[in-house]
């Protein structure tokens, strides 16, 4: 599935090309000649490093954290919050009591949400006869003007077929995140119970197998 999880950008194949580059380096090159090599072989990895912590850092949250929000992944009662669609009708998150709801925070610029999209498409698909819908919460500074033609034009590619954001969007702020304990991070999804209980919290990309489990077991 595609948003299970994210792919490195450095791959071992490149590692191991640039292994035999420092062998060849050692037997053809003089040792001025060699040292450049090994500096700037240094240098690319130093930088995919600092690149990976900071993807790492935009998806997850620290370890404490982490654990705060494992031990706090118990059913409490979810905060109602009031928000505009992108028809300027208000939408109350207590309209959908008696269903299955995924309150999923997330942003048009954010690259993690784009790769988590099409599992929210397909989950929404899956599920709404049962009486589930993902509630997308857009937060974006540039409010409906940002996310309306976002949603109206993107598409994403669930089982090859493009599709269209199908399920509600309603645009967020800071004080109906503030309702959930706060974001450090897009995407952040909240799962709730059809009476109205917070049964789970993912900071981060959601596994689709583990949302979906998580999902059945609540219907």
């Amino acid at each position: 599935m595609p948003c299970s999880s994210l792919v490195s950008t450095f791959s071992s194949k490149n590692f191991v090309r640039s292994a035999f580059s420092l062998g060849d380096c050692e037997v053809q090159s003089g040792k001025q000649s060699c040292m450049k090599q090994i500096v700037l072989m240094l240098a690319t990895l130093i930088g995919i490093v600092a690149f990976a912590s900071l993807a790492n850092r935009a998806t997850r949250i620290p370890s404490a954290r982490a654990a705060k929000t494992n031990q706090e992944n118990k059913p409490v009662a979810s905060p109602d919050f009031t928000l505009k669609d992108l028809d300027d009708r208000d939408v109350s998150l207590s309209q959908f009591r008696g269903k299955v709801v995924l309150v999923n925070f997330w942003a048009t610029w954010c690259g993690p949400c784009k790769i988590e999209i099409p599992c929210l498409v397909e989950l929404q698909d899956k599920y709404t006869a049962r009486g589930f819908t993902v509630l997308g919460v857009a937060m974006d500074e540039g409010g409906k003007s940002a996310v309306a033609p976002f949603v109206q034009k993107a598409r994403f590619k669930v089982h090859g077929t493009p599709q269209s954001m199908n399920y509600p969007i309603v645009l967020g702020n800071d004080p109906t995140a503030d309702k959930f304990g706060g974001l450090v991070g897009f995407p952040t999804s909240v799962l709730i119970s059809k009476d109205g209980r917070v049964v789970k919290r993912v900071d981060g990309l959601v596994s689709y197998d583990e949302i979906d489990k998580a999902i059945q077991s609540n219907l």
